[in-house]
């Protein structure tokens, strides 16, 4: 049977100001309701078949408007939600959700003040190692400064998949300003890279980019060298699609995000490696089924 293929990282929201305050200036496009209806006809435009929907704000409610989403839709694989992962109460709160249609967890460490004080707390430590022995994925949010701080907790959290989101969301608008910041940032991307258990979503690169004066070749050429490094530091096997819509159209369609990283593959992948980029690879971390299964 023909496998499923997934992307692997989207939102949807409600919009309401209080709910997403990061949301800011120069940003209106997305201050509006983006609801399945919206991004099913441009998922399956591209051949896509389903999507995994993440969690946008901290709250459990953001968990269970996902999870009531994804239920009554079989083109949204499954959620990545978010809970109060150090929480005494955390495998009650989980098991309240029940493991239908929810994959794993996320929060947005990249909006934490003190990045390495709060991946050490133990009570969230705790919390991760029992996601982990669950067999449900944490997705980590950073910002490319922050990569450092987050090594230690990848590497002590090895008994199931970590995903990195957006590839630590490298700072390409600084790249075409010297070698350094690329540079830093593919050394911290190789060390996690090294952790077999680390995968990696393409996504998010389009907003990385100075997107407010619009994307221009040069930025392009940023966003493939990104590709490269990915693909040198994790392997084919650990690499998925995601097309952080609708965020990226901030910047770009879903057409285009969804085409660069298919002319880049076509040019770097066999066709077995394409697969696990377009499906396989989440579907193996997130522990979908594939279609036909």
């Amino acid at each position: 049977m023909k496998p499923q293929r997934i992307d692997a990282h989207q939102h949807f929201w409600r919009y309401r100001p209080e709910d997403y305050p990061w949301i800011g200036r120069g940003m209106e496009l997305l201050a509006k309701d983006r609801m399945p209806s919206e991004l099913h006809p441009v998922l399956m435009a591209e051949g896509l078949d389903t999507s995994i929907a993440v969690q946008a704000r901290a709250g459990r409610e953001e968990t269970g408007f996902l999870l009531e989403l994804a239920r009554q839709d079989t083109h949204i694989a499954g959620v990545v939600g978010w809970e109060d992962i150090a929480c005494a109460q955390l495998a009650d709160h989980v098991g309240e959700w029940g493991r239908d249609k929810l994959l794993g967890f996320r929060h947005q460490i990249q909006d934490e003040s003190d990045v390495a004080a709060f991946v050490a707390q133990p009570g969230f430590n705790r919390g991760v190692a029992w996601l982990q022995g669950q067999r449900l994925v944490y997705d980590v949010l950073v910002y490319q400064r922050q990569l450092p701080a987050i090594q230690a907790f990848c590497a002590r959290h090895d008994a199931h998949w970590l995903v990195l989101d957006h590839l630590g969301k490298p700072a390409l608008a600084e790249f075409g300003k010297g070698e350094a910041a690329y540079a830093e940032w593919r050394r911290e991307l190789r060390a996690l890279g090294a952790l077999p258990h680390v995968a990696c979503k393409l996504s998010g690169l389009v907003t990385e980019a100075d997107w407010i004066r619009g994307l221009r070749p040069k930025d392009y050429e940023h966003i493939v060298l990104c590709l490269d490094t990915a693909l040198d530091a994790f392997g084919a096997q650990r690499l998925m699609f995601g097309s952080d819509w609708p965020v990226c159209l901030l910047a770009a369609s879903y057409a285009r995000v969804a085409a660069v990283v298919r002319e880049w593959a076509e040019t770097r992948l066999s066709a077995s490696e394409q697969e696990q980029l377009w499906g396989g690879t989440a579907a193996r971390c997130y522990g979908l089924a594939r279609a036909g299964a």
